[in-house]
């Protein structure tokens, strides 16, 4: 369960009774997008409220005439579904900070710029993203608005998704250790182990992260491995 200070309202009228529930919100987003949430997760308590800012209870009776069940995640989901999620100005706000950080970072991370094969720093694409007025929608999931971005910054940078292949040829004393990390960031698509225990492999990565690729592979060999960008 998420805690009571990082919990949102929910709330639903029936009739003249209002009902509400504490919850995660960007969970709560999901789970009203249709995605596959646990209730569990993201229900901060498991109380059905009349007012819960000031932790008054709905009646027992008003649940039961209401929802037909007294079961807190069964009515969860149905306010949760139909009714609406209150947040204040600076909740609002805050989600929507966290929300574009993560389709910046999506984004730089994926795309390059196919005119020079680099990375498009960070701060260029939330250049692109103001002048383009990319509007950050809180119901839409972030693949949704990486797509809807991708679209709108097209005019203003060239940009695209790509994935690269690097080839890499880790030292002995090095390999044991670097396959294990390698594999955490890409893709292994070929390897083979010499016979003097070195390592050599082909890695597919998004090509947006291929700086920090080479960063840690130098990182992991002292500056020793071999890399070629295939």
């Amino acid at each position: 369960m998420v805690s009571l200070d990082e919990a949102v309202t929910a709330r639903l009228k029936r009739g003249s009774k209002h009902f509400e529930v504490l919850v995660e919100p960007e969970g709560a987003l999901a789970y009203k997008r249709g995605e596959e949430v646990n209730l569990e997760d993201i229900l901060a308590v498991e109380t059905i409220f009349e007012d819960a800012n000031r932790g008054d209870r709905a009646a027992e009776s008003d649940i039961l005439n209401s929802f037909e069940t007294t079961d807190p995640f069964e009515i969860a989901a149905v306010i949760l579904k139909s009714g609406e999620l209150q947040l204040t100005a600076e909740q609002r706000k805050r989600m929507l900070e966290e929300k574009k950080k993560k389709v910046i970072y999506t984004i730089s991370r994926n795309a390059i710029n196919p005119q020079t094969r680099a990375p498009h720093p960070p701060a260029r694409i939330e250049r692109a993203m103001e002048e383009a007025k990319v509007h950050i929608d809180p119901l839409k999931s972030v693949d949704q608005l990486v797509t809807i971005t991708m679209k709108a910054i097209r005019p203003l940078i060239p940009i695209r998704f790509e994935e690269i292949n690097i080839a890499v040829k880790i030292p002995p004393e090095y390999a044991p250790k670097a396959y294990g990390d390698i594999s955490k960031v890409g893709t292994i698509t070929k390897e083979e182990w010499q016979g003097d225990g070195s390592w050599i492999a082909v890695v597919r990565i998004p090509a947006g992260v291929q700086t920090d690729f080479y960063a840690l592979i130098n990182h992991l060999t002292k500056g020793e491995a071999q890399t070629k960008l295939l």
